[in-house]
């Protein structure tokens, strides 16, 4: 009669069973969590590395006086926040700023809106158009701005135009009204094709059954556009002022281009006076108080504005 032997593998057999990871522990759950984890590190390590370190070295130089010859810095703790009251400067700024930005924001939005009503038909050479207005967008900002800066020179193409019909045009850039509104409207030419594609976009995804339903109870232009066209594109108008204000609130390269922040005061906005504080007259505290003040701005308007969305943007259920 045969006997049954044991071997002495069967010694090691509870070892090798703890080594094995309970399968208990992946659950799709998990799994589904860790892979999200991946698909937004990337952009979690951009904001950690762009954003929020750069803020609180912001921060950190904005508690002290850094001489960047020497490298030596000194705890002034909130002498730099104590001085934004006493700037004779900085309502000047803060007034060119909000200008500035009231003006490129309005503009903005209102001819990227009335462009995308013109554009939204079908009708020959429309398709060209759409590229004309767009076309800014896509040139160097530099490029465009340098190429401003000839056409509004004294002698330039803009006065060579207006003296052809018999009127003598100013030096655009040397004075300060001229020269605010020289500045709004070169920003403004180069960046309303990015929201005349938002709104055209928004247009085209306007059911047209509504268009008729109105149309046959007798309703205008006038009530079509204000009563069915602006609620269904409000959430894209949202969008729009969101960035329209934080692009005006950001523009640098159109000031030091075009006038320096001058002449005078009169075209320096906030932007290109942290630029001023911080690199020309090597006050990094200081540039980075009026940095943080800035960040400040943009922040309370975006959160603002996104507040209102609950009273003016309409939400389809």
């Amino acid at each position: 009669m045969a006997t049954l032997t044991t071997t002495p593998d069967s010694d090691r057999a509870p070892v090798e069973a703890r080594s094995v990871p309970d399968p208990s522990f992946w659950t799709t759950r998990r799994r589904d969590v860790l892979t999200g984890y991946l698909f937004v590190a990337p952009q979690l390590a951009g904001v950690l590395v762009f954003v929020l370190i750069p803020v609180g070295l912001a921060i950190w130089y904005s508690l002290n006086k850094w001489n960047v010859f020497t490298g030596k810095q000194v705890f002034v703790g909130a002498d730099h926040y104590a001085a934004l009251a006493s700037d004779p400067q900085l309502p000047s700024v803060l007034l060119a700023t909000v200008v500035f930005s009231g003006g490129v924001v309005v503009l903005n939005i209102t001819l990227g809106l009335l462009i995308a009503v013109l554009l939204n038909r079908q009708f020959r050479g429309a398709t060209f158009f759409r590229t004309l207005f767009f076309s800014p967008v896509v040139v160097s900002v530099v490029a465009w701005t340098l190429v401003w800066g000839f056409l509004l020179q004294d002698n330039g193409g803009i006065n060579g135009l207006l003296h052809a019909i018999g009127v003598d045009g100013p030096n655009w850039l040397q004075h300060g009204d001229t020269a605010m509104l020289s500045v709004i409207v070169s920003q403004v030419v180069r960046s309303v094709g990015v929201n005349m594609v938002l709104f055209l976009a928004a247009l085209q995804g306007v059911p047209s059954e509504l268009y008729e339903a109105a149309r046959i109870d007798g309703a205008g232009s006038r009530s079509i556009f204000a009563r069915i066209t602006l609620p269904l594109i409000s959430p894209t108008v949202l969008l729009t002022a969101i960035i329209t204000v934080v692009g005006a609130l950001q523009s640098f390269a159109q000031i030091a281009v075009l006038t320096g922040g001058g002449p005078e005061l009169s075209t320096t906005v906030l932007v290109y006076y942290v630029f001023q504080q911080a690199f020309e007259f090597n006050d990094i505290g200081y540039g980075s108080t009026l940095a943080l003040m800035l960040l400040s701005f943009v922040m309370v308007l975006t959160l603002l504005q996104w507040q209102l969305r609950r009273k003016w943007v309409f939400h389809e259920q």
